[in-house]
């Protein structure tokens, strides 16, 4: 959900909001906002023509901090605290849309206390819902290979095991407790990035705030929750931020898109099924040029949406949707 962006004295800036209102209009009925954060994307549907909207966050703050507006939407605005991994069960009711903005929100990026922020010295925590096991915990305490391959899989770090390494040697003296230490270790185990380039602790900590909030294992079943969820015609609208992320979005909608069939000489032909979405439209929607003038961070961002059939919802198989390889341990 790096999906925001100040300017000046607005409020935070919903990446493709126009695009993705114009791609599911008319806007109508029941929707969920299963991550819910500054509270754009909601706004944008209620203002759009969306009779509820369900905004669901597992992260309190963001309802505390929309407490100003949220009252001039009545009861067409229901928040709930939970994962978008549930928000079937959480949203009650049959759905006519899903939005998912995926990853973290500038406005945690904005707190150094969220400890999200390798530019900003803050406890080492990640933690999304503000529970459970934080960064320092992770980097305290997994082995070595654990932490290569967290890396790896979650950074596509290529120094992974030196980074690993390092960090392993550094809390043999004295345990992480801050963005700061975390980024001393892995700036001695890269080269100074040059003008243009991302931070050298970028992949590390992109990685290790995936880890801690499990985003792969949440973005499957929040997949699958949508699914369930959606009326016939409902409509799915996913932004992602990453490669990692897009394909895993993109192989799910196309494998639910898919009739089944085909088959070779070397792969039986598979039975044909009905559907549980179709792709409309087939491809990623990217930022305009407009966009990135306003919102330079959307530069990333890619838009997928699909409208659900009448086939009954089903389960993915992971194995097949290009999930990170710990993901597809996990």
């Amino acid at each position: 959900m790096v999906a925001a962006a100040e300017a000046g004295d607005r409020p935070h800036i919903p990446v493709l909001l126009r695009p993705l209102l114009e791609a599911v209009a008319p806007v109508t009925g029941i929707w969920a906002d299963g991550t819910f954060g500054a509270g754009g994307y909601t706004r944008g549907l209620l203002d759009a023509g969306a009779d509820v909207v369900v905004g669901i966050d597992r992260d309190p703050m963001v309802f505390d901090m929309a407490a100003n507006w949220a009252a001039d939407f009545g009861d067409r605005l229901r928040m709930v605290q939970g994962t978008f991994s549930e928000l079937d069960t959480l949203a009650g009711e049959p759905l006519d849309g899903v939005v998912l903005d995926l990853g973290v929100s500038s406005m945690q990026l904005d707190l150094a206390e969220r400890g999200f922020s390798f530019m900003k010295d803050g406890p080492l925590d990640m933690r999304m819902s503000q529970s459970g096991p934080s960064a320092a915990d992770i980097v305290n305490t997994a082995s070595e290979a654990e932490l290569a391959d967290i890396l790896f899989q979650y950074g596509e770090e290529r120094a992974s095991r030196r980074i690993a390494k390092a960090i392993v040697a550094a809390r043999a003296n004295q345990a992480f407790e801050t963005t700061r230490q975390l980024v001393e270790v892995i700036e001695t185990c890269l080269p100074r990035s040059k003008p243009g380039q991302s931070h050298p602790a970028t992949r590390s900590f992109q990685a290790i705030r995936i880890a801690v909030n499990d985003e792969f294992g949440q973005l499957i079943a929040g997949l699958e929750a949508a699914e369930r969820a959606l009326k016939p015609g409902g409509r799915l609208a996913v932004v992602t931020f990453h490669s990692m992320e897009d394909r895993v979005v993109k192989r799910f909608l196309q494998a639910r898109s898919s009739v089944g069939g085909g088959g070779s000489r070397h792969a039986p032909e598979a039975a044909e099924a009905i559907p549980a979405f179709r792709l409309t439209p087939k491809k990623a929607i990217g930022p305009d040029a407009d966009e990135l003038e306003i919102n330079p961070r959307a530069r990333s961002s890619r838009l997928r949406v699909a409208t659900r059939t009448e086939a009954p919802a089903g389960a993915s198989d992971r194995k097949k949707l290009g999930l990170p390889g710990l993901a597809v341990r996990g």
